[in-house]
């Protein structure tokens, strides 16, 4: 029993680091915010983070949202984030990959939305 409590705190121990890891702002530029405005290709509305495939007339880009609870409580639901939205994304571009932003406030049908 003993063995079996201290296997489950160092998996939790070990999940709780790679989710404080991933979700990391070293990942992202914070001197350099973008805004991004485009249309909405893809959506996901689910955990850990809500994503959009977001298009501008630039580039495609992969943008992280937040998770889905603090977007409902904030009032982004998922039917405001439906395929051919226009939207504008404000955020900060992943230093690692280049297509990838994570978003800070997203204004839809003159709603702004802040996430963080």
């Amino acid at each position: 029993m003993k063995g079996t409590l201290g296997g489950i705190a160092l998996a939790a121990l070990l999940t709780a680091t790679a989710a404080f890891a991933h979700h990391g702002w070293s990942e992202y530029d914070s001197k350099n915010e973008l805004e991004l405005k485009g249309t909405i290709e893809e959506t996901g509305y689910s955990h850990p983070h809500g994503l959009i495939k977001f298009k501008t007339t630039e580039k495609t880009w992969n943008v992280v949202l937040a998770p889905p609870s603090r977007m409902e409580n904030r009032g982004l639901s998922p039917e405001m984030l439906r395929v051919g939205q226009k939207a504008t994304v404000v955020g900060y571009p992943n230093h690692n990959n280049a297509d990838e932003l994570r978003a800070e406030r997203i204004s839809i049908d003159d709603k702004t939305i802040e996430l963080r």
